[in-house]
Parts: structure tokens; C-alpha cells; sequence
């Protein structure tokens, strides 16, 4: 259980800063469609544009969740897969010309290190938060 007082307004500010982030990448989705189609079709995504748009939602409906405390396990578990899943798809390091190693290994880690902090909400998401709307499926 995460009680109110100032670890519950830290506990706060975290979900605000963690889910609006990526509520704000999502939203970034639907205003760069086109360039973000372009380059999920580079890589090799089916569907780029379709990709694109639901990948969008998915961050701005998970994110926004994560802030509001409104289904934290499921938000945690979407968000840590989608990240996962763009992690290896979309910045494999590995693959690319020396000279765009370094940013798609950064991009790489930056999803990994979100990816484990969605986890990390996905299992306390079970005990009450602090300032949410408390709605839970689990």
C-alpha cells in the first residue's frame, strides 16, 4: 500500500512524470504519423501506419492510466511490453551502420530502463495508491 503523506505525493509525482511521458511520446505518435510510419516501415513493422496509431494509443491510454492509479497492473503490463517489443524491433543496435549504433543503442536502453520501471508499477499495482481513482481489474 502506498499512504498518503509525503510518500504518497512522491509516489505521485513519479506516476505523473513516468505516465506523462509517455502519455506525451504517444500523443508525438499521432502528430508524426508520417515520419514514424516511414521509419516502422524501414524496420520492417507490418502495417507501419496502423503500427503507428495503435502504438500511439496504447502509450497515451497506459500512460494516463499510470498517472490516474486506474488499472496500474494492466497500464504496467502494456506499457513494459510495448517497450520491450519496440526495444528489439526498433533499435537494434546491433544491426545498423556504425554510425547509428550509438543512437539506437540509447534509444535500446531508454526502453529497457522504462520497461522496467512499468514492471515495477505492474506489481505494486495490486495494493491501494495514494491519490488515484483506485479502479483495478486485478
Amino acid at each position: 500500500m502506498v499512504a498518503g503523506g509525503t510518500e504518497g505525493v512522491l509516489f505521485l509525482v513519479a506516476r505523473v512524470l513516468f505516465g506523462g511521458v509517455l502519455a506525451f511520446m504517444g500523443l508525438n505518435h499521432f502528430m508524426q504519423v508520417d515520419g514514424m510510419a516511414g521509419y516502422a516501415e524501414h524496420k520492417g513493422l507490418p502495417a507501419p501506419r496502423l503500427s503507428v496509431l495503435f502504438s500511439g494509443g496504447l502509450l497515451v491510454l497506459a500512460g494516463l492510466s499510470v498517472v490516474l492509479g486506474a488499472f496500474p497492473v494492466l497500464a504496467g503490463l502494456a506499457l513494459a511490453t510495448f517497450l520491450l517489443v519496440s526495444a528489439f524491433t526498433m533499435h537494434d543496435f546491433w544491426a545498423v551502420p556504425e554510425d547509428q549504433a550509438q543512437d539506437e543503442m540509447t534509444g535500446f536502453l531508454k526502453n529497457v530502463a522504462l520497461a522496467g520501471g512499468a514492471l515495477a508499477l505492474a506489481a505494486i499495482g495490486t495494493s491501494a495508491w495514494a491519490y488515484s481513482v483506485g479502479l483495478s481489474a486485478l
